[in-house]
């Protein structure tokens, strides 16, 4: 069994809420995560844009920077990054070679460890053995309990934008889950916050207030766009020209979500206009609008929620608004299909569904079904790559747009294949 195949096979164990065990662990390992300084980042939305976008900045600055995303889209180490490279995979077999014995005991004690507790034990021992200056850590799931919370106050906490999503976990309301993400936010830090809705705002007002939390809004960021187009976004800030590839007017407001979070950390790790420049940049995160082809048109975005979605919408609207589109979608079971579909309501001359290659997929079949509510023409298929052979004869032949949305896993599966294809 190879070393991605033993942290797999903690799947099975699911998902639990709770620090207990994680903690039990990282004492163990000697406590990495207390060698290393970090900027936290929870939210619903926008999370992978603000972490690549402050990486890629501290990078260009000279700071050995470590990175920390979740989920995956095509290889497992880029989960754990270093100066905007994936690691090794060798230098993660080293780590779980010297800690999956740890795991294996603790089992047998009725301690278990689960896959996205092991993983986050690993990015804290390698960017720790790795002598990384700071970590952008970006939660997995919620705030409060999830498991990157077990860190000292970071140099600065930022919540980007909250809506709906993993409501079975976080809670029902936006309220409830708005209280989970302020979690992160620890006494003797910072803490940074994206535009939010009026009662969001509140609530992480009162809780930065509660804590003694100095709380920046991205609303302070002045900026002068330039120039928008589907290649992406040209700006002023302080004078300069900054360019943004990550496209859709959603990404502006993680570029100003990234910049309060550098302007707040600048006392200890400071930047230049130059190194800013560089940074967005050099940017990269795939599977958000991601144009993975200009003829024919393909868009791959991992929008999953009706946040995200509705952002993707807006971003069709704005940049695809002529051309006729052709939609490829999967989506997990536990997700809030309806809405999301009914956002994308008779936009699309036809849709595909597929199954994600995920326990918790919706069958191709039910999603088939949801989407007859919303449009006309829909079809379903056996595997995303079906799917796409299909659709990419069909966009190639009528000059249509092809988007593959509905989620980061879905992403995945479909961006090497596209590769592959065109």
């Amino acid at each position: 069994m190879n070393c991605i195949d033993k942290i797999h096979s903690l799947d099975k164990f699911g998902s639990r809420p709770g620090l207990d065990r994680i903690k039990r662990f990282l004492d163990i390992l000697g406590n990495p995560q207390d060698r290393l300084r970090f900027v936290h980042v929870a939210g619903t939305n926008g999370k992978g844009s603000v972490c690549a976008l402050i990486s890629s900045t501290l990078t260009a600055a000279g700071y050995k920077t470590g990175l920390f995303i979740s989920p995956y889209i095509t290889d497992f180490c880029e989960r754990i990054q270093v100066n905007g490279r994936m690691i090794p995979v060798e230098v993660l077999e080293n780590a779980v070679e010297r800690t999956f014995p740890i795991i294996e005991q603790l089992r047998e004690d009725d301690c278990i460890i689960t896959e996205f507790e092991y993983v986050m034990a690993l990015e804290f021992l390698i960017h720790s053995e790795a002598k990384c200056d700071i970590v952008v850590l970006e939660t997995g799931l919620g705030g409060l309990l999830d498991c990157t919370n077990v860190i000292k106050p970071p140099l600065c906490s930022v919540i980007t934008r909250i809506g709906l999503d993993h409501t079975a976990v976080l809670g029902d309301t936006i309220e409830e889950i708005t209280i989970q993400k302020c979690g992160i936010i620890k006494p003797s830090s910072v803490a940074v916050t994206s535009a939010q809705d009026e009662e969001v705002m509140r609530i992480i007002v009162d809780d930065c207030h509660a804590k003694g939390v100095s709380l920046v809004k991205s609303g302070g960021i002045s900026i002068k766009i330039l120039e928008e187009t589907i290649d992406g976004t040209k700006f002023e800030y302080n004078n300069s020209v900054i360019t943004l590839p990550l496209i859709g007017s959603h990404q502006i407001e993680n570029a100003k979500t990234a910049l309060s979070a550098l302007e707040s950390i600048k006392a200890d790790f400071p930047v230049s206009p130059d190194d800013i420049k560089i940074g967005f940049k050099n940017a990269v995160n795939p599977a958000r609008f991601e144009v993975l082809s200009k003829n024919p048109l393909v868009i791959l975005d991992g929008a999953h929620n009706p946040n995200g979605v509705c952002a993707l919408k807006n971003a069709l609207e704005k940049y695809v608004n002529k051309k006729p589109k052709l939609l490829v979608i999967g989506m997990l079971a536990d997700k809030d299909s309806r809405s999301s579909l009914s956002i994308l309501s008779g936009k699309f001359r036809k849709v595909c569904t597929v199954p994600v290659n995920n326990p918790r997929t919706l069958s191709s079949d039910e999603l088939a079904r949801e989407c007859r509510s919303y449009f006309d023409n829909v079809e379903s298929f056996a595997s995303v790559f079906e799917a796409i052979d299909s659709a990419l004869v069909s966009a190639k032949q009528t000059d249509c747009a092809m988007v593959i949305a509905g989620s980061l896993y879905l992403a995945g599966e479909a961006r090497s294949y596209i590769f592959d294809k065109l």
